[in-house]
């Protein structure tokens, strides 16, 4: 961010051409003479003080607690196509975003294409299991290449527990009594939440279409389900089990809040959601390969 006015609200940046994203929390986004400026309180991410935002340049804004928004901003911000969405501390939960993603409906209609087709449709959801597991499945049957991927996850939850320190007993999840779980299940679930958020902030930024999913279909989030899916191995399961760790520290502490921490602290550091917009863009890319 800079010092000082801009002047540049006339202009328009293509989507292609822009870097970034940009996490503001605690403080006011308004603008001033053209120039979006953010005015930062204490207890935010950036020393108090008041900014000026590049916002020609940027992607998407991700909006964290404690951040009001003038009616100005949002205009400005519209009519540049500049995202903004708003979610929780660290990005661990998704409320809700305005227009983002690309000013071409190029990938969604990719999207489409591909979902549309049977055949090109098992293609992306094998070419998202080669990406996760390093190699390609041999079926062509989505069922199948399922029952493998379960297989491949049940090994990797053990080396993982094995890594942290942590007591494995197998994955169990009864959705009608979530509380009855083990601490380490608990933290999937949780960590699970959190990095969803994560994807339908990628997803909406990359332009997809959230519904079409490849491997996940029932759900209105399918398609950020499949890429959340793809961090599952390096964010979701090893932020959980660092969680767990922690809280056989201090077990009184609430162990929904300390996962809630552990994977916005992974979010932020890894850049989970730039890695899952780059996701997005490969397999949904135009030369993508049928048979990967």
């Amino acid at each position: 961010m800079l010092a000082g006015r801009l002047g540049l609200e006339s202009g328009r940046i293509p989507q292609a051409d822009r870097h970034g994203l940009l996490w503001l929390r605690r403080g006011n986004l308004y603008v001033d003479s053209g120039t979006v400026r953010f005015k930062a309180a204490a207890g935010g991410r950036m020393a108090p003080g008041d900014y000026a935002i590049p916002f020609q340049m940027l992607n998407c804004i991700l909006l964290e607690p404690g951040i009001t928004v003038s009616h100005d901003a949002l205009r400005i911000l519209a009519r540049h196509g500049v995202g903004l969405v708003a979610v929780g501390e660290g990005g661990v939960r998704f409320y809700a975003s305005l227009p983002a993603g690309p000013d071409r409906s190029a990938r969604a209609r990719r999207q489409a294409m591909l979902w549309a087709s049977p055949e090109q449709r098992v293609a992306v959801a094998r070419h998202m299991y080669a990406l996760r597991l390093g190699e390609i499945l041999p079926s062509t049957d989505i069922s199948t290449l399922r029952g493998i991927e379960g297989s491949r996850v049940k090994e990797t939850y053990r080396l993982l527990a094995q890594r942290f320190g942590i007591k494995w007993n197998g994955r169990r999840y009864d959705r009608s009594e979530p509380d009855a779980s083990d601490p380490p299940n608990q933290a999937i679930n949780h960590a699970a939440t959190a990095v969803n958020a994560a994807a339908e902030v990628a997803v909406a930024v990359a332009g997809a279409i959230p519904q079409l999913g490849f491997v996940h279909e029932d759900s209105g989030i399918a398609f950020c389900l499949d890429i959340a899916d793809m961090v599952r191995h390096s964010v979701t399961v090893p932020g959980a089990f660092e969680a767990v760790r922690r809280w056989q520290r201090t077990p009184t502490e609430d162990l929904e809040r300390i996962v809630r921490r552990s994977i916005g602290d992974l979010i932020r550091s890894d850049r989970v959601i730039p890695t899952m917009i780059d996701y997005i863009k490969e397999v949904l890319r135009d030369d993508r390969s049928g048979g990967a």
